[in-house]
């Protein structure tokens, strides 16, 4: 066993994982898996830049999370930084502070490196299991980009497309700070011609139709599967491999299109910190599941986070 910690830093949300890896088994034996909504990619879409406040949640996380790696004894760390501070010019300023509190330097990978973390990490389990077939197509809807990752037992291809769910809210919904509540027609029409706009870039690299099993991650698609199921607060074991069709996608992106922050923030498993932006996240995922032709999407709560995991151990 080796134990090791992951941290994976989107756009939106910052996760730790504390695991013991067993090669000869293929499991992670998780140990310690929290998140946090930082909000790293607050205006980066606009200005540029990552926001000193964004900045200064995301290093309090990592204080928070130096903690819990000392606590458990992991030795080894690897620290994975995506969308947000890829885009990001003064990503030199992360960098430093992320290295004077963690002391190990982020990582800020490509996304093809994203898609292929997000793919081991969602696909390393089902291997083997005669009830999800490959090949599987992956998609990982983060905050600032989505990942698109068909393969069998290793990647085929890979894409990465500017399109999450903060960046859409951001990019259509926020008027003088203020998100629209609910979202216009012509707001909705925006968001979609957008995502269907970076579809059609996927699909130059990656097949988007023809998989035999549709893998989906990250909290938009985890938050829609536990309204799907009904869940009075986040239950990841319930989650986790749960299968929610095309029809309870459409109903509940229709549903949440329709309603205001009040009623969303009502939802018992919706995490505060996706109250608004899960509008967009949902739009994102439904445009998916038509493109593909899936009727159905497998729903994993392990993912990049976990490709992470094994990439150190």
């Amino acid at each position: 066993m080796t134990r090791v910690a992951a941290i994976d830093c989107g756009t939106n949300s910052i996760r730790l994982l504390v695991a013991d890896a067993d090669p000869s088994t293929g499991e992670l034996v998780e140990l310690d898996r929290r998140m946090e909504i930082v909000r790293l990619g607050q205006g980066v879409d606009r200005t540029g830049r990552l926001a000193p406040e964004a900045l200064e949640r995301t290093f309090a996380a990592c204080r928070q999370y130096a903690g819990v790696i000392e606590e458990h004894g992991a030795r080894k760390i690897r620290f994975v930084a995506t969308s947000a501070s890829r885009d990001a010019e003064n990503r030199d300023e992360f960098v430093r502070g992320v290295l004077d509190i963690l002391g190990v330097e982020p990582e800020v990978i490509s996304g093809d490196e994203e898609a292929e973390f997000s793919f081991i990490g969602a696909t390393k389990e089902l291997m083997g299991r005669d009830h999800f077939e490959k090949p599987y197509l992956v998609v990982d809807i983060g905050g600032g980009s989505t990942e698109f990752v068909v393969g069998d037992d290793h990647v085929r291809a890979a894409r990465s497309v500017d399109i999450g769910c903060v960046r859409m809210t951001e990019r259509h919904l926020v008027h003088d700070g203020v998100v629209s509540d609910p979202p216009t027609p012509e707001e909705i029409a925006a968001i979609r011609a957008d995502i269907d706009a970076a579809l059609d870039l996927a699909e130059e690299s990656v097949p988007l139709t023809g998989a035999a099993t549709l893998v989906g991650l990250a909290g938009t698609v985890t938050t829609v599967a536990a309204i799907a199921l009904g869940l009075d607060a986040y239950d990841s074991e319930a989650i986790h491999h749960s299968r929610i069709s095309l029809d309870q996608v459409q109903e509940i992106t229709g549903r949440l299109l329709a309603s205001t922050h009040a009623e969303r923030a009502a939802i018992g498993a919706m995490h505060p910190g996706r109250v608004d932006v899960i509008t967009s996240g949902a739009l994102i995922l439904l445009a998916v599941m038509k493109r593909t032709g899936a009727r159905e999407v497998v729903v994993s709560e392990h993912d990049i986070l976990d490709g992470i995991g094994w990439s150190v151990a």
